[in-house]
């Protein structure tokens, strides 16, 4: 009796096989998106879209648009800096806190090679055409990173970071001193504009869409564009859609960047550099030139640094030192590195989107959006909001107050994440310096018998 009863306790009806099948398919495609870099990536940024949609969706389609466009061109340009980071401290294990100041000689010396030798206004530059500008501003910020790794062949850890960090601050204030402009005027004809900034050329992109960049007279790929998305179609802001035009850009470049580093790290100088980073006496004593990589490594970060200040500062119109390339710039990139998983390409992707939506720009939007429901007085201090015992009132205030509020809130997500998850969202896919895949060894050893 057991014996014929197993079978057919075994078995399931063919309606409750019917159910399974659907759940079983939904689970294993909802696993594939997980385990796949670009579901993972497609999907963060689908989940981002929806919440913006929300928070916009009652203001017109031109909210909602123009924000997508904000909360993706943010996310792009994190995510390459997040990259170039990554490359330095995930891989190599080496302490750059002088992101900023990489970028700001990337973006500087484009414009100075750039820009008319006779400007309307501003400083004067070379007059060098864009690609000759960009590939100039890399070489610079490339300059700049063997300099900086000189010490690094003899610091480690906090040493390293101090002098990056007096390296970047070197850097910013030399940009802004009216004395050093004046110094390259009177040396190589071009200047930085000191304090008052400098002018950016027009964003190549823009004369994609518009005759000579001006509004009113579009290309043909521009009269296509505007006809169906713009004012004569679905009513879109051209400046809008140009923006989403320059994103692709972003795009194309976040693409070349991920293929280059991951290229470079599963190669024999890859492996070394992760070698550094686990055990730096171990890999010289194993015969690898330690001080060599660590100047490579530089090298190329700082020259992808560079092009992500280009990409990132040169398409604003107009760039300054002091609001743009401060210490607060580096501490947002490691943030966002953080977040992903050092260590990790595509979490530093992912740590890019996510702190450039969720934690930069997120906080003011939603705090916009919810003190327009509030329909109360907003206290003249935080005490005066915390003894008032009105959680409206305090909801009032912390809205209206949710640029300073914001680095409270960045600190306590921080110190959650360092405690809760301290590799990040992909942390436990950190790149090994073994050759093979070491996770799929048996469990038990060999025998000789």
């Amino acid at each position: 009796m057991s014996g014929a009863d197993a079978p057919g306790d075994s078995d399931s009806g063919p309606s409750e096989r019917a159910s399974e099948a659907p759940e079983s398919a939904t689970g294993a495609l909802a696993d594939a998106a997980r385990e796949s870099d670009l579901g993972l990536v497609v999907g963060t940024l689908l989940a981002i879209y929806a919440v913006a949609t929300l928070l916009t969706f009652t203001d017109g389609l031109n909210s909602v648009v123009g924000l997508l466009e904000t909360l993706t061109f943010l996310g792009l340009v994190y995510a390459l800096t997040a990259l170039a980071l990554n490359l330095q401290w995930g891989y190599t294990g080496l302490f750059n806190i002088g992101v900023a100041g990489f970028m700001a000689v990337g973006v500087y010396t484009m414009g100075m090679a750039v820009r008319p030798p006779d400007p309307a206004f501003g400083p004067p530059g070379l007059g060098l055409p864009l690609p000759v500008g960009i590939l100039a501003g890399m070489g610079m910020a490339a300059l700049l990173g063997a300099i900086a790794a000189l010490p690094a062949l003899r610091l480690k850890a906090d040493y390293l970071a101090i002098v990056t960090l007096g390296l970047s601050e070197i850097v910013r204030l030399s940009l802004q001193s009216s004395a050093f402009d004046n110094f390259l005027r009177e040396t190589i004809g071009a200047g930085t504009g000191g304090g008052r900034g400098m002018g950016m050329p027009d964003n190549p992109v823009r004369g994609l869409f518009l005759v000579d960049g001006q509004a009113g007279n579009p290309t043909p790929l521009g009269e296509l564009v505007f006809g169906v998305f713009g004012n004569d179609g679905l009513g879109i802001s051209h400046s809008i859609l140009v923006g989403w035009g320059y994103i692709a850009v972003l795009a194309a470049f976040l693409v070349g960047f991920y293929l280059i580093l991951e290229r470079l790290g599963r190669s024999p100088f890859g492996r070394t550099m992760k070698a550094i980073r686990e055990d730096e006496l171990v890999a010289d004593s194993l015969g690898k030139d330690v001080n060599l990589v660590k100047i490579k490594v530089f090298v190329i970060g700082c020259a992808l640094m560079g092009l992500a200040g280009i990409l990132w500062f040169g398409s604003q119109g107009n760039v300054s030192p002091t609001p743009q390339f401060r210490p607060l710039l580096t501490f947002y990139v490691f943030i966002a590195v953080i977040i992903g998983g050092s260590g990790s390409n595509t979490g530093s992707v992912l740590g890019g989107i996510v702190f450039a939506a969720v934690l930069f720009e997120g906080p003011r939007r939603v705090g916009a959006t919810v003190r327009g429901l509030i329909d109360a007085e907003t206290p003249s201090s935080f005490a005066d909001a915390l003894v008032s015992l009105d959680p409206v009132a305090f909801l009032a205030y912390a809205t209206d107050n949710v640029a300073p509020l914001q680095f409270v809130f960045l600190g306590l997500v921080l110190v959650f994440i360092i405690h809760r998850r301290p590799d990040g969202i992909l942390g436990d896919r950190i790149e090994t310096a073994a050759a093979v895949d070491l996770s799929e060894r048996p469990a038990g050893g060999e025998s000789d018998e």
